[in-house]
């Protein structure tokens, strides 16, 4: 294991980057994710202005990543009495996280193809294209359905269910 001494702000800034590639290669926007991962790792809520400045990007970026985050069910707007900002923190439970990008990216990308492979399984044609087509076709929902089904019961599963399950899959 590699271990080395670091100054939390340096340690700080090394995660935030990490989580925005990481972010990226998930297909999310980069600076959403280097947004939740300041959210994620500070200890008190954060203005739209904290992020601005501890992130160094506009507004206008700001506002919209934090809207998207709260879209997804990942960071709360959060009220502090006699304060007119707004005020962001990050869902911290990570199983929860995990959850809920589950459910989101459901939402967005497993019930959509399901029901477009649902709509084009059906052709009327019976040449050798057309069959191939709706052999892959039905191959595609016959996929998608089972992921839809592992994803829901994940999201319906508490964590150490999950966890037992995935220890006793990767032996």
């Amino acid at each position: 294991m590699y271990v080395c001494d670091m100054k939390l702000e340096e340690a700080r800034d090394k995660f935030i980057q990490a989580w925005g590639t990481l972010g990226s290669k998930w297909g999310i926007n980069r600076t959403m994710a280097q947004v939740h991962a300041l959210l994620l790792i500070s200890p008190e809520p954060l203005s739209a202005e904290d992020i601005m400045s501890q992130l160094n990007i506009s507004r206008g970026n700001a506002n919209m990543n934090v809207r998207a985050l709260i879209d997804w069910g990942i960071v709360y707007k959060e009220l502090k009495p006699g304060e007119r900002r707004e005020f962001f923190v990050a869902e911290k439970d990570i199983w929860e996280v995990a959850k809920r990008i589950s459910i989101e990216r459901r939402r967005r990308e497993l019930e959509p193809i399901i029901r477009i492979l649902g709509q084009v399984k059906e052709v009327e044609e019976t040449h050798e294209e057309a069959e191939e087509f709706t052999a892959m076709i039905g191959t595609l929902e016959k996929f998608s359905t089972k992921a839809d089904k592992a994803l829901e019961r994940m999201v319906k599963a508490d964590e150490h269910w999950f966890f037992g399950t995935f220890t006793k899959l990767l032996k």
